[in-house]
């Protein structure tokens, strides 16, 4: 029978989270040198749960060492990895290669340091919460389902726990604290989910920095017919 969610999470949670890092970029990991993919993944790791470093590099060692057969995995008893463009005789060996970069980098002490995100992966794990705004209210058919982008921020406002909103103001105060070049802002965006244009004059920057402002704003402050200049 299938596995439950509580028992897929205790024996593969953190070994699923590394190969969601891999969405997008090669695995050309070597004995040498870690792929840009888990760089990524150790870097925010590191920096937010560095205790789950250990319990990846059990799970892909313990993975590699047991890898399943074709019938526990038709009856969905086994994680089965996604395609990482990999042939399937040197998954295994690819495994072992992440777990000893992983046990390296722990029993080493060799934290990377904090940088700019590097991979789509990193992008949402570091801004979950700018990654929920942008790709939730902010999608293709925001046009459609609001009349402008105070609309849009407004409903967020409104849908959305206080909690939750105070935690998007730190994360796009954080976005900003990147001193990207607009461009850079641009791709951001892109990434974490954002698929319409800033509101003119606006360029991807100033806007997030004027939503950061109009969310901290008292909520009193805040809505239809709110001025449209808080900084």
């Amino acid at each position: 029978m299938p596995l439950s969610p509580l028992e897929h999470d205790r024996r593969y949670g953190e070994l699923d989270q590394v190969i969601r890092a891999y969405a997008g970029q090669p695995a050309d990991d070597t004995p040498d040198k870690p792929s840009h993919a888990l760089t990524a993944y150790m870097r925010q790791t590191w920096h937010t749960r560095p205790w789950a470093l250990a319990v990846a590099e059990r799970q892909l060692r313990e993975y590699a060492d047991n890898p399943p057969g074709r019938l526990r995995l038709r009856l969905g008893e086994f994680y089965a990895v996604p395609d990482v463009g990999l042939p399937e005789g040197e998954i295994q060996q690819w495994l072992y290669c992440l777990a000893d970069h992983i046990k390296r980098s722990v029993e080493q002490g060799e934290v990377p340091l904090p940088a700019v995100p590097a991979t789509h992966w990193e992008w949402h794990a570091r801004f979950p919460e700018v990654g929920q705004f942008l790709g939730g209210w902010f999608s293709q058919d925001m046009p459609d389902e609001f009349d402008d982008h105070d609309a849009a921020v407004d409903d967020y406002r409104t849908t959305t726990d206080p909690h939750l909103v105070a935690r998007l103001v730190g994360e796009l105060h954080e976005l900003l604290a990147l001193d990207l070049d607009e461009s850079d802002y641009a791709l951001a965006v892109a990434e974490l989910g954002m698929e319409v244009d800033p509101p003119a004059p606006y360029a991807p920057s100033g806007w997030l920095a004027l939503v950061a402002g109009r969310l901290s704003a008292p909520r009193a402050a805040y809505g239809p017919g709110a001025p449209t200049d808080v900084p």
